[in-house]
């Protein structure tokens, strides 16, 4: 038996049609509204514009030995990081504003460390200036001497110390997704904004890290 109440095959097609045509429309501008939504709550999102095209300028630089770096996508503001200098005195990331900075955090029982730290010195030496420094904070959490005698012993004498005995800065950064084990580089832009991560060591002195660094400073 037929119903004759039913609406024609036809119409029921175009029906759905229309229907499923203005769900999408509706998920589109829902999807539209809220993607602006969250990059207005991001509030790195305008400090953070300088950094990230910084990030992808130099994102076909990241290998060789600085094959592991990981340029960022998203905007992403460096924690407010405090630790001590060479003269207990307090310092904070944020003092470093308007300067690119290599930040890595190290300890003397992390043997990945040990061997990289020398390359750092380096690095600190050739690039290190009013535009750039290599920032080593230490995170051993024993004896205080006992970097300050490493640094000695492998001739370190380029790279300012700085320390966090409390290993603070590690967790705070391991909270932010961005430290899971040592040694861990990050990459600050002038405006404290991240331009790139690194877990694990790195020849930063090498060609490949100079030129990486140079166009991340625009000296290229």
């Amino acid at each position: 038996m037929i119903d004759k109440s039913a609406p024609p095959r036809r119409q029921v097609s175009h029906l759905r049609i229309f229907a499923a045509a203005a769900a999408g429309v509706i998920v589109a501008v829902l999807a539209g509204i809220y993607g602006i939504g969250r990059l207005q709550r991001n509030p790195a999102a305008g400090r953070c514009k300088g950094a990230l095209a910084t990030a992808f300028r130099i994102a076909p630089l990241a290998r060789g030995e600085v094959a592991a770096l990981i340029v960022t996508h998203t905007p992403f503001r460096v924690p407010d990081l405090t630790f001590k200098d060479a003269a207990g005195r307090t310092r904070m990331i944020e003092q470093w504003r308007g300067r690119t900075v290599l930040l890595n955090l190290w300890a003397t029982w992390c043997v990945p460390c040990r061997r990289e730290i020398p390359a750092l010195d380096a690095l600190e030496a050739q690039l290190g200036g009013p535009h750039f420094e290599v920032v080593a904070v230490n995170i051993d959490t024993g004896d205080p001497n006992k970097p300050r005698a490493f640094l000695s012993k492998v001739g370190a004498t380029h790279l300012a110390y700085y320390a966090d005995d409390s290993a603070k800065v590690f967790q705070e950064l391991k909270m932010a997704g961005r430290a899971f084990g040592l040694p861990t580089t990050l990459l600050v832009g002038r405006s404290g904004c991240e331009i790139g991560e690194m877990a694990g060591p790195a020849a930063w002195a090498s060609d490949d890290a100079i030129k990486l660094l140079r166009a991340a400073l625009g000296t290229t």
